[in-house]
């Protein structure tokens, strides 16, 4: 069930989404992989399998760090 958009925190920069999504769900929304992408929240790193089940909620301070390849 959704209430309505909640306030959080990604990357520095205030952000609004709509309530009820998972971390993973957030990740889509920016098109980022998982698979490429740390997780933390709250100062607590997400662990991938557990993406998907954990809720974004409102005052979260979320931070993605993106790997990218190269030499």
């Amino acid at each position: 069930m959704t209430t309505g958009p909640i306030q959080f925190t990604l990357n520095g920069e205030p952000r609004e989404l709509p309530d009820g999504l998972t971390l993973l769900q957030l990740l889509e929304h920016f098109a980022l992989d998982p698979r490429a992408v740390v997780v933390e929240r709250n100062r607590e790193i997400v662990r991938r399998p557990a993406l998907a089940e954990t809720p974004l909620k409102a005052g979260d301070t979320i931070e993605l760090v993106h790997f990218v390849g190269g030499g």
